[in-house]
C-alpha cells in the first residue's frame, strides 16, 4: 500500500514537469523564421487586390513585424496590419501612411483659395479651382509613380513573393487558361517551364512575368502544344 501512494504522488509531481516540456517543444516545433514570417506576409498582402499596387515593406525582427511605406486610403492601413498578423508573429508596428489624407488636405486647401477669390472675381474663382484640381490629379500621379519605385526597390521583394505574385497575375489571363505553367523564381531570375497552347499565350505569359516587380531576367522554356491534355 505504501508503495502504491509513493508512485502515485511520484507521477503527480512529475505531471506539470512533463506537461510544461511538452508544451516548450511544441512551441520550439511551430515557431518560425523572421525570413519566413516576412516572405508569407509579403505573398499575403500581395495577393490581396486593394494592397498590390501599393508600396509596403515588410520588416521582422524576432517576431515582430514593422510595416512602412504608402498606401492609398486609411482602410487599406488597417487591412495591411491584419494580413501581417500570420501565425509566429509577435506583434505588429503598423507604421504605414495614407494618401487619403494628404489628399484631402490638398483639396481643402483649394477650396479656401476659391472662396476667398470668389469675393473678387467670379472668373478668378474658376480659374483658381481648376488649377486646384489639376494639382490634386498631378499629385495622384506622382504617388503612384513613387509606389512603384518603392516596391521595386524593397527589401522583402524575396523569390517567394516574385513567384506568387507571378501566378496570381497568370490566373486572371484568359488566354492562358488552357496552360500548364510552372513558375520558379531564383535570386530573382524567373524560369518559366510547362505547356501552353498558342505563341500568344507564351509571349503573354512572358509579357506578365517580366511586369513583376523585383523581377531581373525571365527565362522562356515553355513548350507551345496544340493541345493541353
Amino acid at each position: 500500500m505504501k508503495l502504491s501512494i509513493i508512485t502515485a504522488v511520484g507521477l503527480l509531481a512529475a505531471g506539470p514537469v512533463a506537461h510544461t516540456a511538452a508544451a516548450q517543444a511544441a512551441a520550439t516545433e511551430v515557431r518560425k523564421s523572421d525570413a519566413q514570417l516576412s516572405s508569407e506576409i509579403a505573398t499575403r498582402l500581395a495577393n490581396d487586390k486593394a494592397l498590390a499596387p501599393d508600396a509596403v515593406k515588410v520588416k521582422v525582427e524576432n517576431g515582430v513585424v514593422t510595416l512602412s511605406g504608402v498606401v492609398a486610403k486609411d482602410a487599406d492601413k488597417t487591412t495591411a496590419g491584419e494580413l501581417a498578423r500570420v501565425p509566429g508573429v509577435v506583434r505588429v508596428e503598423n507604421n504605414l501612411k495614407s494618401r487619403e489624407k494628404a489628399t484631402d488636405a490638398v483639396e481643402g486647401t483649394a477650396g479656401t483659395v476659391v472662396d476667398k477669390t470668389k469675393a473678387g472675381a467670379e472668373k478668378t474663382a474658376d480659374v483658381t479651382k481648376t488649377g486646384a484640381k489639376k494639382t490634386v490629379e498631378a499629385t495622384k500621379k506622382v504617388g503612384s509613380v513613387t509606389k512603384k519605385a518603392a516596391v521595386k526597390t524593397g527589401e522583402n521583394v524575396t523569390d517567394g513573393w516574385i513567384t506568387s505574385r507571378i501566378k496570381t497575375k497568370f490566373m486572371g489571363e484568359e488566354v492562358l487558361r488552357a496552360s500548364s505553367i510552372n513558375v520558379d523564381t531564383n535570386n530573382h531570375v524567373v524560369t518559366l517551364k510547362g505547356a501552353v497552347p498558342t505563341t500568344a499565350a507564351r509571349d503573354k505569359a512572358m509579357e506578365l512575368a517580366k511586369e513583376v516587380e523585383g523581377v531581373d531576367k525571365v527565362v522562356d522554356s515553355l513548350t507551345i502544344t496544340e493541345k493541353i491534355k
